[in-house]
């Protein structure tokens, strides 16, 4: 009877090995199978794009992201030398904005928490409403959010040199006027900037830099009442791309 139990035993052996080892081998040689220490190939469940971004060339120079300084959610003083050596998203933004801006928002912390392992990974979010969005309710606005990335400032200062940041610095559309809802209006994209302060992005398939990123549209649905993509995942591939230079 032992000997009947062993046999049974070796003839399931063999069968998983001709079954499933091949299977493991073809998933190792496709790169299917990723060592957990390998964080630079993958993250959130999609795979390390190869393509290298392209960089925003102006006047034939590299597009560098503008000098700023403004007072984030503690009080301190942040400037663009602070990004230095960090991978970060830009956006503008307001606390009381009811249309796009909750979306943005939700699809960053979505990012924030899908990089928690990367911490040259930030954020900079530059308020359209200074005046209202004072420190204090940046702050509260940071709780209410989930925000905990260290490198996630969100930023209040001089309306003028904010609006001339968003509109000229980074050709991100920015205004007020009380014809808008909630009296302000800006572009539901983001920008990414990579450790040199490069503003960095795809290509399209002319090789022309597709600059932003649409952040209005919610990761979740995929596409918004108008038909428009999420692009929130290649956001996600191109983080990934910049932070595993």
């Amino acid at each position: 009877m032992k000997k009947n139990k062993n046999l049974i035993w070796y003839i399931l052996i063999i069968a998983f090995g001709l079954i499933f080892v091949p299977t493991i081998l073809n998933r190792l040689e496709s790169n299917d199978i990723v060592r957990s220490e390998s964080r630079s190939l993958k993250v959130d469940n999609f795979e390390k794009n190869t393509t290298p971004l392209s960089f925003l060339i102006l006047n034939d120079q590299k597009k560098k992201v503008p000098e700023f300084k403004f007072k984030n959610q503690n009080g301190r003083f942040i400037s663009n030398k602070d990004y230095l050596g960090k991978v970060y998203i830009i956006e503008f933004f307001f606390t009381t904005c009811t249309t796009i801006c909750p979306i943005m928002t939700k699809n960053l912390v979505h990012i924030q928490n899908s990089f928690t392992s990367f911490p040259e990974f930030g954020m900079a979010s530059f308020s359209i409403n200074p005046e209202y969005d004072t420190v204090e309710v940046l702050k509260n606005y940071q709780i209410e959010n989930g925000i905990m990335n260290l490198n996630w400032n969100l930023m209040t200062g001089e309306r003028n040199e904010i609006y001339k940041l968003a509109n000229e610095g980074f050709n991100l559309y920015t205004a007020t006027s009380p014809d808008f809802t909630d009296g302000f209006e800006h572009s539901g994209y983001f920008a990414l900037v990579d450790k040199d302060g490069y503003i960095r992005c795809r290509s399209d398939k002319f090789g022309n830099p597709q600059v932003y990123y649409k952040g209005s549209v919610d990761h979740i649905e995929k596409l918004d009442k108008n038909g428009e993509s999420e692009e929130i995942s290649i956001l996600k591939e191109d983080l990934l791309k910049l932070l595993s230079e």
